[in-house]
């Protein structure tokens, strides 16, 4: 997909610099920076998705009660 943004000129300098180092393109350092940005503002669909993925590698079905469980630990944790 793509997307028209704008941003400030001193951080496409930066994101330019970071991408050409990293030996990625620019799109790719921007979909990672959004993802990681996604992931921490929204932890519980991480969460969910983690355990889905461990309930299928299981072979069970999601547990609401074990989840809510991991949930709340998680919510205590410091990452």
């Amino acid at each position: 997909m793509k997307v028209a943004v704008s941003i400030p000129d001193e951080l496409y300098a930066e994101a330019d610099r970071l991408a050409r180092e990293a030996q990625r393109s620019r799109s790719e350092l921007y979909a990672r920076a959004l993802s990681e940005y996604v992931a921490r503002h929204a932890p519980d669909r991480v969460t969910e998705s983690m355990n889905d993925a461990v309930a299928n590698a299981q072979g069970e079905p999601p547990d609401a009660f074990m989840t809510a469980a991991r949930r709340r630990s998680f919510e205590r944790s410091e990452w």
